[in-house]
C-alpha cells in the first residue's frame, strides 16, 4: 500500500476534481504493475496499472492495492471495479472507502457480489485530505498561509511588498499551491503586491484557480501580472469591470462576499480546497467566521518593529480557534508551522 501511495503522489496538481490514486497489482508475492491517475479525464489508476502489465490475463487471480476504493459508475471514464472483476483479480486491498455518495461504497458492492475478496486497511486519508473534507463537510477546506517577522509584522509600513521568506520556503510555498484547487488574495493584496499567483515550477501540470476577492472591479488594471498568465482567473465583486475581459478571466457579482458566501460560492462550484494567501484583513474576516481549517506560517529572522502590517488583523473580535499541536520544520533560515483545527 505503501508503494500506492507514492504512486498517487505522483498525480499532484493535475487531477482536481477527482483524488489522487495510485494502485500496485501483485500475484505470486512479485510486484506485476503500479499505476496512477496522471490527471482529470484520464484513466483512473487502477486501469492505467493493468495497462503495464506484460497481459491482461495476469490480472487473473491477483491482487491489486489501490488508495481509494474503486469507482463503480460511468463518468469520464467506465467503472473501475467491473474491470477488476472482468479480468478475474481476486482480491483488491483498498487504502479508504471513497467519501464521494456516487461511489460511497457501491465500489466495494460490486466486487463482493462478484466473489472479489475485499480489504480496507483504512490508512491513505492524508492522501486526499482536501477531496475527503469536502464530500464530509460539504465545503472547501481551508488552509490560512502567511509569512511573517518574528514580531508578527507580514509588511512593512507603506504600500510596498516586503520580502521575507528564503528560497526553500518559497520553494515549500510552492508545493502548498500545488495541494490547492484554489488561492484567494484580497484586494490590497492584489495592488500592492502584483502577484501571479502561480505555481512556478517547470513541471507544474496546472495551475490553481486564481481568485481575487475585489469591492470594485470597475476599472480592473489588465496590465497586471495576474492577466499576464492564461491560468483561470475569477474575480468575487460587488461590481463589475467595465473593460472586456480575456475568455480566462470569470467575473461573479454578489452585493456582499462575506467569508461565508465566497465559501458557499466555491463549494457549488464544486472547488475542494482553497488557500488564503493575503491579505492581512482578508485572513482576519476568515478567523472571524470560523473558516479556517490549517494553518501555515513561515516564520523569518527579522523584526520590522514600528506600524509594520500584523498578520491577521481585522475590526472587531473573534471567537478563539482551536489548533492541534503544530508541527514544526526548518526550511534554511526559516520556520514552518503547521497545524489543523482541533474542532
Amino acid at each position: 500500500m505503501q508503494l500506492a501511495v507514492t504512486e498517487a503522489w505522483k498525480g499532484l496538481g493535475a487531477t482536481w476534481t477527482n483524488p489522487r490514486v495510485g494502485a500496485v497489482i501483485v500475484k505470486d508475492n512479485r510486484i506485476l504493475a503500479r499505476g496512477h491517475h496522471h490527471r482529470f479525464g484520464e484513466p483512473h489508476a487502477e486501469i492505467d496499472a493493468i495497462s503495464h502489465l506484460n497481459s491482461p490475463s495476469d490480472a487473473k487471480g491477483a491482487t491489486i492495492y489501490v488508495t481509494l476504493e474503486p469507482c463503480s459508475h460511468y463518468g469520464k471514464t467506465p467503472p473501475c471495479a467491473d474491470r477488476l472483476v472482468d479480468l478475474g483479480f481476486s482480491r483488491v486491498v483498498i487504502g479508504q472507502a471513497d467519501p464521494n455518495p456516487i461511489v460511497g461504497g457501491n465500489g466495494i458492492d460490486r466486487l463482493t457480489k462478484n466473489g472479489v475478496v475485499v480489504d480496507n486497511l483504512d490508512n491513505t486519508e492524508m492522501v486526499n485530505e482536501a477531496y475527503n473534507f469536502y464530500y464530509r463537510r460539504k465545503r472547501p477546506m481551508v488552509t490560512l498561509k502567511y509569512a511573517m517577522s518574528l514580531d508578527g509584522k507580514i509588511n512593512q509600513a507603506g504600500n510596498t511588498r516586503t520580502q521575507l521568506s528564503g528560497s526553500q520556503a518559497w520553494e515549500d510555498s510552492q508545493q502548498l499551491r500545488r495541494l490547492n484547487q484554489a488561492i484567494l488574495v484580497g484586494e490590497r493584496t492584489y495592488h500592492v503586491d502584483d502577484p501571479q499567483l502561480t505555481i512556478r515550477e517547470a513541471d507544474a501540470k496546472t495551475q490553481p484557480i486564481r481568485i481575487i476577492l475585489m469591492r470594485d472591479a470597475r476599472h480592473l488594471d489588465l496590465t497586471a501580472k495576474l492577466f499576464q498568465t492564461s491560468a483561470q482567473v475569477w474575480i468575487l465583486t460587488s461590481h463589475r469591470p467595465t473593460a472586456s475581459l480575456p475568455e480566462f478571466v470569470k467575473v461573479i457579482e454578489k452585493p456582499d462576499w462575506s467569508p461565508a458566501a465566497v465559501i458557499k460560492q466555491l463549494g457549488d462550484q464544486g472547488i475542494q480546497s482553497l488557500l488564503v494567501e493575503g491579505g492581512s484583513h482578508v485572513q482576519a474576516a476568515f478567523v472571524k467566521a470560523g473558516l479556517v481549517d490549517k494553518l501555515v506560517a513561515y516564520i523569518s529572522p527579522f523584526m520590522i518593529g514600528g506600524t509594520g502590517l500584523p498578520a491577521v488583523i481585522g475590526p472587531g473580535n473573534a471567537e478563539m480557534l482551536h489548533f492541534a499541536t503544530p508541527t514544526i520544520q526548518s526550511l534554511g533560515d526559516d520556520i514552518k508551522v503547521t497545524t489543523r483545527r482541533a474542532d
